[in-house]
């Protein structure tokens, strides 16, 4: 089932309907556009403009699946296999990336496609209902700040790779673009300034947004991603400090069991488990799983089990559990290959943050800093061994917790960007190499002249 693209305009559509009125309902001139001011005139218009960008979020080659298996096929270092035909994922997959890579355009493209909604519904917050003002407002710099992030990690070298203030970034647009002028050709704002607005724009929607948003951004998402953001820079203070604040938000809890994290659809009705501080919701109305699509196949024996299977798991990778671990148990075997159980199911919502995350990254930070906000390293680490069905360590180590984040936050999309923090070879490629980094698309470079294209290509 492919997304269905023509939402966020059939909600557009939707909701100038409901604002006309029925007095002028068959006083209709055909158009091809719609001004500005009538198209974002009442707060019923904001709010349907705040709902495409989730539908913006929710695409393929967004969190729909493309930053999840990026991270996974650029990160793969002996944990997985790509055996399928499509060129765009074979060049990732053997970090060989081409300018014209459906991927790198794709993604580049939606992605600001989101980010240009979310600037809609910033320009027009005087229209939105005051009981609703700084929810809007907090959702929108969630969703950019979220997005340039994710821009960033792919687009340019990562941070402490050389002067992050000269480093170059990626344009950031921060106002509505509505026509293509020369005006509109920006060039690549550096690293650093992007990373600077990344973590206002997170800031600002941790302060604003509520603690439970139902499928929603919510404080415990801004602040979730912050956490990252502040990972990435190695700001172990500021990391440990936000993930602590998700986790003594009791906002969200750990799931009893490691199994019971995935088959949303198949085994949760469609809704997320307390664990998910965010995902992209998928039903058979709406939305598509790319990670089921490239990770899933179809298994006779579980109905509703999908995916072409290109992305198979090494043993190399199963065997770095230890015997007894539930989620080393979470694979099967089928067509002679090796899949992972986490995105099998055709309708299940895509995890893109999940609070084991926030207590690895805790246990990290508390660990190099010597400190123990909220708990010891070793009781969080304990905390998430002992889900998984593991004995308790008496001692850990910083490669002991390192080790646990990798195989507990496997196939969800982060390891390339650990591992480039950690500055790790990956693959046998340098952390630091041009191979990691995408290529701005050539479409774009020849649109804007202003583009520089990155080293290598």
């Amino acid at each position: 089932m492919k997304k269905n693209r023509y939402l966020y305009s059939a909600l557009v559509a939707t909701g100038l309907f409901l604002a006309t009125g029925c007095a002028s309902k068959l006083d209709v001139s055909p158009t091809q556009t719609i001004d500005e001011k009538t198209a974002l005139a009442t707060s019923r218009d904001v709010e349907v403009t705040l709902i495409g960008c989730y539908d913006g979020l929710q695409d393929v080659d967004v969190y729909g699946g493309a930053f999840q298996y990026v991270g996974d096929l650029y990160g793969n270092d002996n944990d997985v296999r790509f055996g399928g035909t499509f060129q765009n994922l074979l060049e990732i997959a053997d970090k060989q990336l081409t300018t014209g890579n459906a991927t790198a355009t794709a993604t580049w493209r939606d992605t600001y496609v989101a980010i240009n909604r979310a600037n809609n519904v910033l320009s027009a917050l005087d229209k939105v209902d005051e009981n609703k003002r700084s929810r809007f407002e907090g959702e929108a710099k969630f969703i950019r700040g979220a997005l340039y992030f994710e821009l960033v990690r792919m687009y340019a070298k990562t941070w402490g790779d050389g002067d992050n203030a000269t480093n170059a970034g990626v344009p950031l647009i921060l106002t509505p673009t509505r026509g293509i002028t020369d005006a509109d050709y920006k060039a690549r704002n550096s690293v650093a300034e992007v990373y600077t607005q990344v973590i206002a724009d997170l800031t600002s929607a941790a302060s604003l947004l509520p603690a439970s948003n139902t499928i929603y951004a919510t404080k415990g998402a801004a602040n979730a991603i912050l956490s990252r953001v502040y990972l990435q820079q190695g700001n172990y203070a500021a990391a440990r400090d936000a993930a602590n604040a998700v986790i003594t938000s009791n906002a969200n809890t750990l799931a009893p069991d490691f199994g019971s994290l995935f088959y949303t659809y198949l085994d949760n009705g469609g809704s997320s488990p307390a664990e998910y501080i965010f995902s992209m919701v998928v039903t058979p109305q709406d939305g598509t799983n790319d990670m089921n699509t490239y990770y899933g196949v179809t298994v006779g024996s579980i109905p509703g089990t999908s995916g072409r299977g290109d992305i198979r798991i090494l043993q190399s990778h199963i065997d770095s559990y230890e015997p007894g671990d539930a989620r080393g148990a979470f694979f099967l075997r089928a067509n002679n290959n090796n899949y992972t159980q986490k995105h099998l199911d055709t309708f299940g919502n895509v995890p893109v943050v999940r609070l084991a995350e926030m207590y690895l990254t805790r246990a990290e930070a508390n660990f190099r800093l010597g400190t123990t906000t909220g708990a010891t390293p070793l009781a969080d680490v304990n905390r998430i061994r002992n889900r998984s069905g593991l004995a308790s360590l008496a001692t850990v180590s910083l490669a002991q917790i390192l080790k646990e984040r990798k195989l507990e936050l496997a196939f969800e999309g982060v390891q390339v960007h650990d591992l480039k923090r950690l500055k790790a070879t990956i693959g046998g490629v340098a952390y630091n190499s041009p191979r990691l980094v995408f290529p701005i698309p050539q479409r774009e470079v020849d649109t804007n002249k202003k583009l520089v294209q990155n080293t290598g290509y």
